[in-house]
This record gives structure tokens, sequence and C-alpha cells, in this order.
């Protein structure tokens, strides 16, 4: 197939030439090989195609979402153009580091989950960051996030000791974290979390920590001045109340305060069912007042033993 004589015996000549074809397809071979491993690659192309496929903008500026998840790419690149974005699907892609972002200054919402990405970096650029998700990622440790974010999704990572959390002080107003499904198992990580004033939203489900937490529930409702929602159900004022009463007196002084509160939420119910009695019993009387009279065709109110009368002395003209 290489175009030599191949009968014997072979000139000195026509080895040369036989060794470095051979070699030439060695490489062509490993050179495809390479591009097979690559994957797909975000290339401008491939962008443009994806944003008409989705009715975006053929001016790359314009487009404030992209949707590049699901497409197996390895890398992030060739975003330069889309400035305006502000919310960046990459979802289940094979992405392995978070990197030139330098030109999305608006972008807000980062999705990043399930990808192979080891480490949370290169954020610098993006000071508007609101929400990032890097779920179902092989992640150790919080860090490098953005002073502007209010939600983290780092559920089913490696985050394993308090010392994992401690990255979250570089986004000091996070509102939302969700921690579920790691395999963090220091009671400690309460007092990193205690640092958040703003934190309202928590989900450690799925962690060995809750089991090593005595009145785990009590505890970060306490803890955690502002806790609105922890794990699968909100923190409702009378839990707080109670929790609270718990850690001054006790189960003896939370009984009271439940007890306090039940009867003021009773008190409330038969307040509401008295309004409405009234209400009713107002109506009765009103309808009892109309339900012996009855109205002349010129509209005058008369008891109904009157009405003929009526009639006679409306049709006479009198």
């Amino acid at each position: 197939s290489s175009g030599i004589n191949a009968e014997w015996p072979l000139r000195p000549g026509d080895i040369k030439e036989v060794m470095k074809t051979n070699d030439d397809l060695s490489n062509k071979n490993s050179k495809d090989d390479n591009d097979e491993d690559e994957g797909p690659r975000m290339t401008v192309e491939a962008i443009k195609k994806i944003c008409k496929t989705h009715k975006g903008y053929s001016t790359p500026e314009l487009n404030e979402i992209l949707y590049l998840h699901f497409q197996g790419f390895g890398k992030i690149e060739n975003l330069e153009l889309y400035t305006g974005v502000k919310c960046l699907w990459l979802e289940a892609n094979g992405i392995q580091e978070i990197e030139n972002l330098d030109n999305q200054k608006e972008l807000k919402c980062l999705y990043l989950q399930q990808n192979l990405l080891h480490s949370i970096e290169n954020l610098e650029p993006v000071v508007q960051l609101h929400t990032l998700n890097v779920s179902n990622n092989y992640i150790m440790k919080i860090e490098n996030l953005v002073p502007s974010m209010h939600t983290l999704q780092i559920s089913k990572n490696r985050l394993k000791n308090s010392d994992a959390l401690d990255g979250l002080m570089g986004a000091p107003n996070i509102s939302v974290i969700d921690l579920s499904h790691n395999s963090l198992e220091d009671p400690c990580i309460i007092d990193v979390l205690e640092k958040l004033p703003e934190l309202s939203v928590l989900n450690l489900m799925g962690n060995p920590v809750i089991k090593k937490i005595k009145n785990y529930r009590k505890v970060l409702t306490v803890r955690l001045a502002n806790l609105k929602y922890l794990d699968d159900r909100p923190v409702f004022p009378k839990d707080r109340a109670c929790a609270e009463a718990w850690a001054r007196g006790g189960v003896e002084a939370e009984k009271e305060e439940r007890i306090r509160w039940n009867d003021r939420e009773r008190a409330k119910i038969e307040s509401c069912f008295s309004a409405m009695s009234r209400l009713k019993k107002d109506a009765v009387e009103k309808k009892g007042v109309y339900e012996g009279t009855t109205r002349t065709k010129s509209g005058l109110l008369i008891p109904k033993s009157l009405a003929p009368k009526a009639d006679e002395t409306e049709k006479s003209g009198l």
C-alpha cells in the first residue's frame, strides 16, 4: 500500500523508506486517538450552533443565557465575545477546571454540577456571581468564593472536615448552602457556619455529622440565629422559640414554651371562630329584618300584609 516494491532482496534505501512510512502512520494514528480522547470542543462555531438551537442570538454579546450543558465539553473556552451572559449552564460535561471567564463580568448564575472539578478556582472576574452549583464533583475544600455570592450548592463532593468549610468566609453574605451527601463528620462545622450571619437555608442531609451532634435540630436552630430552613423542612417561629427555651432551661422550659405557643394558637383560632360567628349572626338578624317585608313597584319597603293595599293605592295614583 506504500507504493514500495516489496520483492526481496530490499535495497538499504527501501528499508529506510518503509521505516519512515511506518513512523508517519504511527504518528497519524496517535494524533487521531488523542483527538478522540479530547472529545467535543467548545469552539466558536459549536457555541453559535447551540445558541441557534436554543433560539438565542447570533450576535454573541446579546445572549444573557448560554445552554452549554450535556455536550461532553472538557474545557471552558472561546467565551470571550459573550460579555452579556448572566446565566451559564455547563452541567454534565467533562470540565476539569473553572477557567476562561475573564469577560463574563455580568455573570450571576454558574451551573457546573456533574463535571470533573477538583477545586473551586478562577472566579475573581465574575464579581457579580450570585449562585454557584458545583454538586456531583470531586471537590475536597471550599475556597476562592466571590464576596457577592448568596447561594452555594456543593452536595455530593468530598468535603470531610470543618477546615474544608473555612472558605465560606470569602462570601460573608451567603444565605443558602447545600452541603448534603458529603463526608462531613466533624461537629465543629457549626463553629464555621455560625460566623455566617445571613445563613437562612442549610442542608446537611446525608452527612455522618448529623448523628454526632446530640439534639441536632435544636442545636443548629439555636446556634444559627437566622436559620429559616434546615434540611428537609422549615424552621417555624414556634420551633425556634421552643429550641431557645430548651437551650435556656432544658426540657421543662421547652415544654412550658410549647404550652404557651399552643395556648396562643388556640386563642387565635377561637378568636377567628368567634368573629365568624358574629358575622353569621349579624347576617341572620339582617335577613330577619327583611324577611317579613316586600317592596312595592315603586321600590317602597313595606310589610307583606300591606302589599295588596299598597298596590291598589299605587294603581289609583294616590
